[in-house]
């Protein structure tokens, strides 16, 4: 709770937040099935805390490329036990990975401390959700649903495009909200409506979204994009990969990495920020 506080005030962090992801789904592309029971959803949470997370996100619904959406009162009765699971043996702040506003709500009443939106507060509703919650909020970009976001990705510029987007939309909320600019995090959205290239580009310039002033969340664990940079490797051997894009990317400025394996990238973390 410590260190997520301390980069929501501005100071200065030894090494960037790693949020670890725990999915209560049944259909997410790496981990769907694997925490839908409370005992699970502990465990796990608990293995989390003591491998170093500083913040666990908790998603009801797969966003993953060809998810189909799921019902508001199904997207419920996944998160809102998981949240109450998790704060029971933990005491890391929870995220709420969702777009809807009723979701954002009672999540946030039953303990969750900010909101991570693959749809960037867009949906009707969620910028006032967000106003009387006064939570932190992470902004991501994408192109398209998730039904058929990969299926031609387009842009003349895919770093202008996804910085200037990313720009108007923290401007949007924190004018309508009263959030302070750490308390709007930028997330690029890997792998949501992008291509190989695309993807690459964009973690190139991960610099310019650093530049914008609002902390960076970098998402790449065990994407597609991983695999693709390993000859089509499969999800179960993405490991590596995984951890070094998430140390490039605290090396390159980004604030917190959102991945599966937190020991791993924890401990990966500590040794690049001791030898830099």
């Amino acid at each position: 709770m410590r260190r997520f506080q301390a980069l929501l005030q501005g100071e200065s962090l030894e090494r960037a937040l790693v949020m670890g992801i725990l999915n209560v789904t049944p259909d997410s592309f790496s981990d769907g099935g694997c925490w839908t029971t409370e005992v699970a959803i502990k465990k796990q949470a608990e293995a989390m805390q003591v491998a170093g997370a500083d913040v666990i996100d908790i998603g009801g619904e797969s966003t993953r490329p060809g998810a189909e959406p799921v019902p508001l009162q199904q997207e419920l009765e996944r998160v809102l036990p998981a949240i109450e699971w998790v704060r029971a043996v933990t005491d890391l702040p929870v995220s709420i990975d969702t777009y809807k506003p009723e979701v954002m709500r009672q999540a946030v009443k039953a303990g969750a401390a900010m909101i991570n939106d693959v749809n960037a507060l867009q949906a009707s509703g969620a910028l006032e959700a967000v106003a009387e919650l006064q939570v932190p909020v992470c902004l991501m970009h994408k192109q398209g649903e998730p039904a058929t976001m990969q299926q031609a990705p387009n842009y003349t510029d895919v770093v202008g495009e996804v910085r200037d987007f990313l720009q108007a939309r923290a401007q949007a909320v924190m004018q309508a909200t009263g959030l302070s600019a750490q308390q709007v995090w930028l997330d690029p959205g890997f792998g949501f409506g992008k291509t190989l290239a695309h993807n690459v580009a964009l973690f190139s310039a991960l610099d310019e979204l650093v530049a914008l002033g609002h902390p960076v969340l970098v998402g790449v664990s065990r994407k597609r994009m991983i695999g693709q940079l390993l000859n089509d490797a499969p999800v179960t051997a993405r490991l590596c990969g995984s951890v070094s894009a998430a140390v490039l990317a605290a090396l390159k400025g980004a604030s917190v990495v959102r991945v599966h394996d937190v020991k791993e990238t924890v401990d990966a973390l500590k040794v690049a920020m001791a030898l830099l």
